[in-house]
């Protein structure tokens, strides 16, 4: 499962990441990473069956933690499944189906934010 996790200025500098690693013994994917002096945001990957281990790792540090269950959201009464969406993901979020209709494969999204600025529609939008 995705998580949104957000640093404060107080804590970006200790090694939160791996000491949750260690603590929880469960490896993490960070698809997203934004960090500067004045906190940060990272995306996460976490295995399904460790969600909750790992989100009471990271509060125990002064982390805040967002699941993402849709990272991606997509307004329906928008989207004209122009198929622009496509063509800019690169993590292959979005497949046109047989009846020509665009489907979401939300575990794969990593929030870049690609297929918003591509879609002429402003169908899409990054879940927060």
């Amino acid at each position: 499962m995705k998580m949104l996790l957000h640093f404060t200025p107080q804590i970006i500098k200790k090694p939160l990441i791996a000491e949750v690693v260690l603590e929880t013994g469960v490896l993490v994917n960070i698809n997203k990473a934004t960090i500067d002096v004045t906190g940060g945001e990272l995306i996460i990957n976490v295995p399904d069956k460790d969600v909750n281990k790992v989100i009471k790792s990271f509060k125990s540090r002064g982390v805040d933690v967002v699941t993402l269950e849709k990272p991606i959201i997509r307004v329906d009464e928008e989207c004209v499944h122009c198929g622009a969406c496509i063509s800019v993901c690169p993590t292959n979020v979005f497949k046109c189906e047989v009846d020509d209709s665009i489907s979401l494969d939300h575990k794969e999204c990593i929030q870049c934010g690609a297929c918003i600025t591509a879609c002429p529609h402003n169908a899409l939008k990054l879940s927060r």
